[in-house]
């Protein structure tokens, strides 16, 4: 039996298991996926390794750490420079990131989308602000602190910090920090996120399965919204390809992990 998991600080409320699981069954492929809780990401590889595994996703706060620990690394996810998905090959751990490619997916319905503002700096606003950049979307950054915008900067990428931010029109809104997944908190000062939403056309939330604050506030402003669903089955069914190698089709795939979202 192949074994598979997802690790990531918190990880008692992901749905990947549930997904991945359901492919599993109805292709009739012998295998299982896990949940692995991870408070160090340096750790990371050893414990896959020691888990047997033959595949993995990766959520917040280890993309970055997945990333430097890979054999080699993929697609975009050389740009991004943090992995969200970890295939074993040839006794060599190769690393991707599909949060990219499914965030694209996931935001077709807001129509034209012409600027974008990411809240965080972490392992996911990378993915989404190159994936923009690709789609010919501008994506601005807002962080709490300046530690970690470097990337950012030498990408070409607007980024700043909350002291000396001066909020503008974005068509989109997307919150990429855990404010809200574990607690009752915003990703930024409220009277900020209010000022933002009054000149937006839409926000979206990477966190899924649950009414974080983030998304209160933009329900009582009234904009167009998604949580993370749309995007975290994209991603997944990414993922599972990869996980089986190319052996099934994407079209078989992703009937069975939709059908997980209704279990």
């Amino acid at each position: 039996m192949k074994l598979f998991s997802i690790f990531g600080d918190p990880i008692a409320h992901s749905r990947s298991p549930l997904m991945h699981n359901s492919v599993f069954k109805a292709l009739g492929v012998c295998a299982c996926y896990s949940r692995t809780h991870l408070s160090d990401g340096s750790q990371l590889r050893d414990v896959f390794i020691s888990k047997g595994l033959s595949g993995a996703n990766v959520t917040v706060p280890h993309k970055e750490s997945a990333y430097a620990q890979c054999d080699e690394v993929r697609g975009i996810a050389k740009e991004i420079q943090a992995v969200n998905t970890l295939v074993l090959e040839k006794g060599r751990l190769i690393g991707y990131n599909t949060d990219a490619d499914g965030f694209m997916s996931a935001i077709q319905s807001f129509g034209p989308i012409r600027n974008a503002l990411i809240l965080g700096a972490g392992g996911t606003a990378r993915a989404l602000s190159i994936a923009l950049t690709h789609g010919e979307i501008t994506p601005t950054i807002l962080n709490r602190s300046s530690g970690r915008l470097d990337f950012f900067h030498k990408e070409g990428i607007y980024a700043y910090c909350w002291d000396g931010f001066t909020a503008a029109e974005y068509d989109l809104i997307i919150n990429t920090t855990s404010a809200g997944l574990s607690d009752n908190e915003l990703p930024i000062p409220r009277p900020l996120l209010l000022e933002l939403l009054s000149r937006a056309k839409g926000a979206i939330d990477v966190i899924y399965g649950k009414e974080t604050p983030f998304l209160r506030e933009i329900k009582v402003s009234g904009l167009p919204y998604k949580d993370g669903s749309d995007m975290l089955l994209e991603q997944g069914v990414l993922a599972n390809h990869l996980f089986l190698h190319g052996e099934y089709p994407i079209d078989k795939i992703r009937p069975a992990m939709q059908h997980s979202f209704s279990l």
